[in-house]
């Protein structure tokens, strides 16, 4: 039985009943895409056969909400206490000798696209590319690792093009860059929701070594080995590692991509890394993602927990909901227990102000449910007067993933207050209730219809 990352996931999701398998043929190039978006990319599933490759390749495993709920082994409401008491109590992670991603060690004719099917997913996509690869860094003077997302162009042979666009990752490529020197990288593929989870919080606001942030979300130590050709730890169930250097002062175009809301992201000249080995494990599995949308629920989940914990100190928030339809960072939803007037107004200011990110926000009664788009469109009809429930912000800092706000380099924000009033005048806004409604179990009703 698997003790960490992708196999282990696979094991638990197939025994739940979430794994799908496909058996029928499927082309890497836009066919293999085209299924896990038919799907929203909130089901896991396995292709089992892919054409040009004998590989098989799974997807969709990140995108539903409940199953890395399910996954990570709590609840909802437990969400925001256990994640933000994992970046406040980092525990150690353990480093083995051995581990099954080092079972092959291939340093000679690495051809990266021929080894693996790596999906094409749009018309007018650049090239091949590798969307679920985690990055593993160090930094050199605090020792830290850290880990990211990234998306890898394919550029042929044993070189990719590597997107780095956070600014601590930048930073720390042009000091290299510098001093004339290559950054050691890793990039990951087989892993799991736990790992996936620590690589969303930000290295830039808590500075915390990312491997031990998922030792505490998982409840034991992340196990590690050490790379073969580089100064880096990466996890000992992982199915491939890509050990290389990002030389300095080299550049190829990367572009353009189908990027986070569905947009063309431009070409741009972006660094380079070198693979100077590749480990993985016997029959490996690769893992893919469709680009944007099943790591960006983990970084919701991480932004619901930084707008909860800045939203506490305002009004008496209930929850938070970072929504999948926004990006996972340009909308948000947010319950409150209404105490005073003015309240909703004081949520949408610390909402807005939580990220740079954050666009439009909508505040609620802890009557409604946040995660009902229903709900959510009640609230909006019965209970705001655009004239004074509408909080508009022009000009601000934005986020560059918006193609709205390159068109100016800024862009408005929104805030709508959509509670109720208190005292008397709230009394017309009482939602009428069915007793017990919840607990009905319609089958009972139609017992040969499947609901």
């Amino acid at each position: 039985m698997e003790k960490q990352m992708l196999r282990a996931s696979l094991e638990r999701l197939e025994k739940q009943g979430h794994l799908m398998l496909c058996n029928t043929p499927v082309d890497p190039k836009f066919e293999m895409g085209a299924v896990l978006k038919y799907f929203k990319n909130e089901k896991p599933m396995m292709f089992k056969k892919v054409k040009g490759s004998k590989m098989p390749v799974v997807g969709g495993l990140f995108g539903n909400r409940s199953i890395y709920y399910e996954m990570l082994g709590m609840t909802h409401e437990e969400r925001i206490g256990r994640i933000a008491n994992a970046i406040a109590n980092p525990k150690p992670t353990k480093l083995l000798k051995n581990g099954p991603v080092m079972e092959n060690i291939i340093t000679k004719n690495i051809n990266l696209p021929s080894m693996m099917p790596i999906p094409t997913f749009h018309e007018k996509d650049s090239s091949s590319f590798i969307t679920a690869g985690v990055m593993v860094v160090r930094d050199p003077e605090s020792g830290k690792r850290y880990i990211s997302v990234r998306r890898f162009q394919m550029n042929g042979g044993n070189k990719m093009s590597a997107l780095i666009a956070s600014p601590m990752l930048t930073k720390q490529f042009e000091e290299m860059e510098k001093l004339n020197k290559p950054l050691e990288v890793a990039v990951v593929l087989g892993y799991d929701y736990s790992l996936l989870l620590a690589s969303q919080i930000s290295s830039e606001t808590y500075g915390i070594d990312k491997y031990e942030i998922d030792s505490a979300l998982r409840g034991e130590p992340l196990e590690l080995v050490k790379c073969h050709s580089v100064d880096l730890e990466v996890p000992a169930y992982a199915e491939f590692v890509f050990e290389g250097i990002m030389p300095p002062n080299k550049r190829e175009d990367e572009g353009p991509f189908g990027e986070l809301m569905g947009y063309y992201g431009p070409k741009g000249s972006h660094p380079i890394i070198e693979i100077k080995t590749v480990m993985h494990r016997n029959n490996p599995i690769f893992q893919t993602a469709f680009p944007c949308r099943e790591e960006h629920l983990s970084n919701g989940l991480i932004r619901e927990v930084e707008m909860f914990s800045d939203l506490k100190r305002l009004v008496d928030v209930k929850d938070v909901n970072v929504t999948v339809g926004g990006g996972c960072r340009f909308h948000a939803v947010v319950s409150i227990h209404k105490r005073f007037e003015g309240d909703g107004k004081s949520a949408v200011i610390g909402a807005l102000s939580s990220s740079k990110d954050v666009k439009h926000v909508v505040v609620l009664d802890d009557d409604l449910n946040i995660f009902d788009k229903d709900d959510v469109e009640l609230a909006l009809a019965t209970r705001v007067q655009a004239s004074k429930d509408v909080t508009i912000i022009p000009g601000a800092l934005g986020s560059g993933l918006d193609p709205s706000h390159h068109l100016q380099g800024m862009t408005d924000k929104m805030g709508i207050d959509a509670t109720k009033p208190l005292g008397e005048e709230g009394v017309r806004f009482h939602r009428a209730i069915i007793p017990q409604f919840e607990k009905i179990d319609i089958n009972k009703y139609f017992p040969s219809i499947s609901l």
